[in-house]
């Protein structure tokens, strides 16, 4: 969850550290603060809250901070203890000399921190971070290595985490660690990385190396070596990022979410000009391995949050198109139970990060019981593929807003390509499918349609903000389009937002129905359900609800049943969730910028779940 930056090298360290964190911040923003190492002393600064707090700290210490060398950097997304400045990092030792940074959780930190309290340690935070520190210093103060402390420290931690960690008495290094969580290595001229991510070091380096768990990166301005956690020296190769400092740029839109959602029909574009040159020609999935997947007789897809609403749309249409059963589970609730998953089952994991602890931890335990594992993330360089038997990239590009949206359009778009693919193989559906692959490639054409229509959805967010609680509705295989629609809501606006079947709308919901409880429906024509959610519409209305439509029917009649219609151009209905969930992310973007939300960094969320 949290973002952690290292630097060393000659320019301004905490100038560095601070524009690395800027672009981690979708990873947490509840404390911040830097260590800064100028060869005689390190100096903490620390700030409860978002980045820009610790700026103005730093502003006031101008002066402590010319000489520095190297640096390592911290924004929290709290875990242990509450977001306070005791409990944000970096972290030290008692005597000042050793500090570090951690991104994940440390399982058995209860009972190290009472190993080492009986031995004289004293705690001053909550987090399960301090362990870590005093069990690193405790070595350290026998071996005067930093490099071995640490390697002594990490055999005894067990759980997720990535530390980045320097010693006064050792200023000319930063020693970083990686075990279950992100880390990376940019490599720079006289001067040299951490992070978390990408992000934080786009524009200042052209290679990076992608540290592995159970090893170790010791940093210095003109070298880098890499051992595992035996330490012994791997030879690791570096990679040229694919991204140019454009990418996390806002590109004059108010907000980075307005900005992604606005990708969407580009990024579809390609995503299908990869895959699908041409109506007549075979979907191209080439990391996917079909001479295992047409063996499989049942699906099972594991996601969290918006990713478990693009597996729930895709259960509708595999089930529909392969005939094939699918089931569909939360990562948190898979992991816990007993599964029914085995050598016929195809399990898809799908993390727009790639980082999802549970999500990994689920795909574990599927490939442990000899299930193919097909994974779908927005990157491929992330930790869940190296449990893939099959890849599917995203290419949605870097999505810098907490809340998800062009991933989520990618998510479908390649679940469909999946889907089609598998039929197309299984020799099946020959005429409905040369007719969807060609509704496939209006896609773009129609959101760019529904996107022109934005003033429109703008207006109804004005009527509509004042609200504190909604209800979604749908049927089918928009179902999950009403929850993500919700979700979205909820997320970014703090608006209580629920969605439900429509049907189910008379068996517990209706209670809560009057004038101050809006109902928005995802109403699609031609289809089985949709005399039958109009009736529930028209029962929500008999209530005093005032409704909102998102619909491709231009019936005269839904006018006097609802208060704002808001268009969107007529598909086959497996293909209505893209369409349809374009307006929702507007509708939710416009309400939650008319009420003044922090939109892009939505309170307590993070980008990326990497704890359970």
């Amino acid at each position: 969850m949290c973002g952690i930056v290292g630097y060393i090298g000659n320019n301004a360290v905490a100038e560095e550290l601070i524009n690395g964190l800027k672009n981690l911040e979708y990873r947490g923003y509840d404390s911040a603060g830097v260590a800064l190492n100028d060869n005689k002393n390190i100096d903490i600064f620390k700030a409860k809250g978002k980045l820009c707090n610790l700026c103005d700290v730093l502003n006031l210490h101008q002066k402590d901070l010319q000489n520095s060398t190297g640096g390592i950097g911290h924004i929290r997304w709290a875990t242990h203890g509450s977001p306070t400045v005791e409990n944000a990092h970096p972290h030290c030792s008692a005597d000042g000399k050793l500090v570090l940074v951690h991104n994940g959780i440390i399982e058995n930190y209860k009972e190290l921190r009472e190993e080492l309290v009986k031995e004289g340690f004293a705690f001053v935070s909550q987090t399960d971070t301090e362990t870590a520190v005093h069990l690193i210093d405790r070595t350290y103060r026998q071996t005067h290595s930093l490099e071995e402390a640490v390697l002594n420290a990490v055999k005894r931690l067990k759980g997720a985490f990535a530390f980045c960690i320097m010693h006064k008495d050792e200023p000319d290094k930063i020693i970083a660690v990686r075990k279950n969580a992100p880390l990376i290595v940019g490599l720079g001229d006289n001067e040299n990385f951490i992070a978390s991510d990408i992000p934080a070091v786009i524009g200042k380096v052209k290679k990076i190396i992608y540290l592995d768990d159970a090893e170790m990166a010791i940093v210095s301005k003109n070298k880098v070596e890499i051992k595992n956690f035996n330490g012994q020296l791997l030879d690791k190769k570096a990679e040229l990022i694919s991204f140019s400092a454009e990418t996390i740029s806002k590109r004059g839109y108010k907000h980075f979410m307005l900005k992604e959602i606005c990708e969407q029909p580009d990024i579809i574009r390609n995503i299908l000009a990869q895959r699908m040159s041409d109506v007549n020609n075979q979907i191209q999935l080439p990391q996917v391995n079909w001479n295992e997947i047409l063996k499989k007789s049942k699906v099972e897809i594991i996601a969290c949050g918006t990713s478990l609403h693009a597996a729930m749309v895709a259960k509708y249409f595999m089930e529909d198109l392969l005939g094939i059963p699918v089931h569909v589970e939360a990562a948190s609730e898979y992991i816990y139970r007993k599964t029914v998953t085995d050598e016929n089952t195809l399990t898809i994991g799908i993390s727009q990060s790639g980082e999802t602890a549970d999500t990994i931890t689920a795909v574990k335990q599927a490939q442990d019981k000899n299930a193919h594992i097909l994974i779908l993330t927005n990157r491929p360089d992330s930790s869940i593929v190296r449990y893939a038997d099959s890849l599917i990239p995203l290419e949605a590009g870097i999505e810098v807003s907490v809340a998800a949206t062009k991933s989520y359009t990618a998510q479908l778009i390649s679940l469909y390509l999946l889907t089609l693919a598998w039929a197309e193989r299984k020799e099946s559906l020959t005429v409905r499918l040369q007719k969807l692959k060609q509704e496939l490639l209006e896609i773009p054409a129609k959101l760019e349609e529904i996107l022109s229509n934005e003033n429109c959805i703008k207006k109804c967010s004005e009527l509509f903000q004042k609200y504190k609680s909604f209800i979604y509705i749908a049927r089918g295989i928009n179902l999950p389009t009403a929850m993500e629609g919700a979700l979205k809501l909820k997320e970014i606006s703090y608006i209580n937002a629920s969605g439900y079947a429509a049907g189910e709308l008379k068996h517990g919901p209706i209670a809560l129905l009057d004038e101050n409880m809006p109902v928005l429906a995802v109403l699609i024509p031609g289809t089985p359900t949709y005399d039958k959610i109009l009736s529930n519409c028209e029962e929500a209305k008999a209530r005093q609800a005032h409704l909102i439509a998102v619909t491709s029917s231009h019936d005269e009649h839904l006018n006097t049943i609802f208060d704002e219609i808001i268009q969107i151009p007529f598909s086959d209905e497996v293909f209505s969730p893209v369409l349809a969930n374009v307006p929702l992310q507007l509708l939710a973007y416009h309400i939650a910028d008319n009420l003044g939300r922090e939109v892009d960094q939505p309170r307590n969320l993070a980008k990326s779940v990497t704890v359970e």
